[in-house]
């Protein structure tokens, strides 16, 4: 919050100083502190932090991601798409810090927000699916990953979701576990002899 601040603040002295200049006939400072005025007004719509999270994602270094994204403490004061594109990487970099049960609700709500594009919404519903299906919640992850599916154009996931679907075939469903807990687990039967 105080960044926030200090970034209005910053924006308003560049503003009134750009001002100043051009009023009292310095045009090419004047010039020179509206491209300034411009870098920080623009970093009022894309975060920093965001930004160089992204960029760690793409270079495939997701602990540094993690770290970069874990400084954004506000989400909420962003634009309504980074805000969703901060909870989405969020839930999907800190799953094991975090726990399943949040991750799921940060990833829902990212999802409600709306993600800029399709593959990145496939991507959260594939993330979304694995975690109803490690939780039991079988035909909620088939539908999931069936959404996924049809929003990857591109073909990036098919082998993601073709090896999830596999999985989830061969684990056991969630009546199957209820039972399989009540019963203490698996018995061995004595030997005949």
């Amino acid at each position: 919050m105080i960044r926030f601040i200090l970034r209005c603040a910053i924006a308003a002295l560049s503003l009134g100083l750009t001002t100043y200049l051009f009023a009292t006939g310095s045009w090419g400072w004047g010039i020179v502190l509206i491209f300034v005025s411009a870098i920080i007004i623009l970093s009022f719509f894309r975060n920093e932090n965001m930004v160089l999270a992204l960029n760690q994602m793409r270079q495939g270094n997701t602990d540094k991601a993690a770290y970069y994204i874990n400084k954004i403490t506000h989400p909420q004061l962003l634009p309504r798409k980074q805000h969703a594109y901060i909870l989405f990487l969020q839930a999907v970099l800190n799953t094991q810090e975090i726990g399943m049960a949040k991750s799921e609700t940060m990833l829902r709500k990212a999802i409600g927000l709306g993600l800029r594009t399709t593959q990145d919404s496939a991507v959260a519903r594939m993330h979304l699916a694995g975690i109803c299906a490690q939780t039991g919640r079988k035909q909620e992850a088939v539908s999931l990953l069936a959404e996924a599916k049809k929003m990857d154009k591109s073909g990036m996931m098919k082998e993601q979701i073709t090896l999830m679907q596999k999985q989830m075939q061969a684990a056991p469903s969630k009546n199957q576990m209820r039972m399989a807990q009540m019963m203490g687990g698996r018995k061995k039967m004595p030997r005949m002899r």
